[in-house]
C-alpha cells in the first residue's frame, strides 16, 4: 500500500489548531504520518465492506495487492461468491472534491502493470483516498455520526498502458465514490461474468 508523503516532509503526528468549535488540540501519538494514513484508509475499507455485507481478507505475504473483498449472493451468475482484489493508495496532496470529472494519480510501473493485466481470473481495482493535510481533519464523531476524510475513489486499470519510465500517470474519475452502493454494484458485474 503506497502512500503520498506531506509535502512538508514532516512524517510525524502534531497537535494541530484548535477543532471547530474551541476544542483545544491535543498532543499526538509520533506515529509516521504515512503510517497512520494507510490505517485510516484500512479503517474506510473495513467499514465500506461492512455496509456492502462483504467479507475481507489480506493475502499474506503481501503479493503487491493490499486486500481481496468477497460477496456472496444467490444473484450471482458464475459463482455463488466472487471476489475482488484491492490496491489501496492515500495522498494528501490532492484536495478534497477535485476540480474536473477526474483527478491524476501517480503509480509506480510495477503496481500499474499488476492491476493493469486484462486477462485474470480475480478482477483488481485500485483504490485512492483523499486525506486532509491536518491530521486533527480526519476524523470528527458526533452523536449522530463518525465522518472519516475526505473519500475514497476507485478505477479499474485493466488494459491501461505504462508511459513513464518509472511512474505513470493514472485518471481517476471523480464520479467513482467508493461506498458501499458502489462496492455492491462493482460485485453484481463481476458476479454476472463483467468487469468491475
Amino acid at each position: 500500500m503506497a502512500l503520498t508523503q506531506p509535502q512538508s516532509g514532516d512524517t510525524t503526528q502534531s497537535g494541530g489548531p484548535a477543532r471547530p468549535g474551541g476544542t483545544p488540540a491535543v498532543p499526538r501519538g509520533n506515529l509516521a504520518t504515512t503510517a497512520c494514513m494507510e490505517t485510516l484508509q484500512v479503517a474506510y475499507l473495513h467499514a465500506v465492506a461492512a455496509a456492502a455485507g462483504c467479507s475481507l481478507s489480506q493475502p499474506f505475504p503481501d503479493n503487491g495487492i493490499d486486500w481481496q473483498v468477497s460477496h456472496g449472493s444467490p444473484a450471482h451468475t458464475v459463482d455463488d461468491e466472487v471476489t475482488v482484489k484491492i490496491q489501496l493508495k492515500a495522498t494528501q496532496q490532492i484536495a478534497a472534491a477535485p476540480a474536473g470529472p477526474h483527478f491524476s494519480f501517480t503509480l509506480d510501473n510495477a503496481h500499474l502493470r499488476k492491476l493493469a493485466r486484462a486477462q485474470v481470473a480475480v478482477p483488481k481495482i485500485l483504490v485512492v483516498m483523499l486525506l486532509p493535510r491536518q491530521v486533527d481533519q480526519w476524523l470528527q464523531a458526533r452523536p449522530d455520526a463518525l465522518e472519516l476524510r475526505h473519500c475514497c475513489y476507485w478505477v479499474n486499470l485493466a488494459g491501461h498502458p505504462v508511459t513513464g519510465q518509472r511512474r505513470t500517470n493514472v485518471r481517476v474519475p471523480v464520479a467513482k465514490v467508493f461506498d458501499d452502493r458502489a462496492l455492491c454494484e462493482i460485485m453484481a458485474r463481476v458476479g454476472a461474468g463483467g468487469s468491475p
